[in-house]
């Protein structure tokens, strides 16, 4: 399902924080997107250099000549160095996305994501053959605590008893509007049903 703001206006999500999650999810699509564009323009690379690799091996192997040679193992150093470097990049990715999804699912705010993922140690992290974080639980708890602050509270709290709400006939909502602005989907989804005149059905 598509990430919209007329999806996040049916969560029950103001305008301007569905605004602020589009614009980061936005950013973070067209992070995504340039990775995988370098890492396409990286891989067509590849071949014309090992081509070229091999034609110099032959041409070694059949002259025997030392200026071949030593441009063949020059090329080579220099495409070894490259894959290994290639292969650092592609693992880090891998581990920045995960990590990203890890922080999303502890529930740190969607634009606070990336400010924590530039101060967290990802090449630490270690990932499983799946590609998920090994220990996940156990980082989980850590990025909780020590994320707290980031973190979206789903918490519902109830009218403000020093200013009683006014009697609506025994109904907890009198608005259309204060439904909606319920966060959690399951109450939100409550209210409507007991409100359904305030809907016009």
């Amino acid at each position: 399902m598509a990430l919209t703001r007329k999806f996040l206006t049916a969560l029950g999500i103001d305008a301007d924080k569905a605004d602020e999650i589009i614009n980061v999810h936005q950013d973070t699509l067209a992070d995504i997107k340039a990775e995988r564009d370098q890492y396409k323009e990286d891989a067509e690379r590849l071949p014309a250099v090992q081509k070229e690799l091999d034609t110099l091996k032959a041409a070694a192997e059949k002259d025997g000549k030392d200026p071949y040679k030593v441009k063949y193992e020059a090329l080579k150093e220099e495409f070894d160095t490259y894959k290994t470097e290639q292969t650092a990049k592609e693992t880090k990715a891998a581990k920045s996305n995960a990590y990203r999804a890890l922080l999303k699912e502890a529930g740190i705010a969607d634009k606070r994501i990336e400010a924590v993922l530039k101060v967290s140690d990802i090449d630490s992290v270690e990932l499983d053959k799946d590609g998920k974080i090994k220990g996940a639980d156990k980082l989980t708890e850590s990025i909780k605590t020590e994320w707290a602050d980031f973190i979206i509270s789903t918490d519902t709290h109830g009218a403000n008893t020093a200013t009683p709400p006014a009697n609506n006939g025994g109904k907890k909502y009198a608005t259309k509007d204060e439904i909606m602005a319920i966060k959690d989907a399951t109450e939100r989804q409550k209210a409507i049903a007991e409100n359904h005149e305030l809907f016009g059905y």
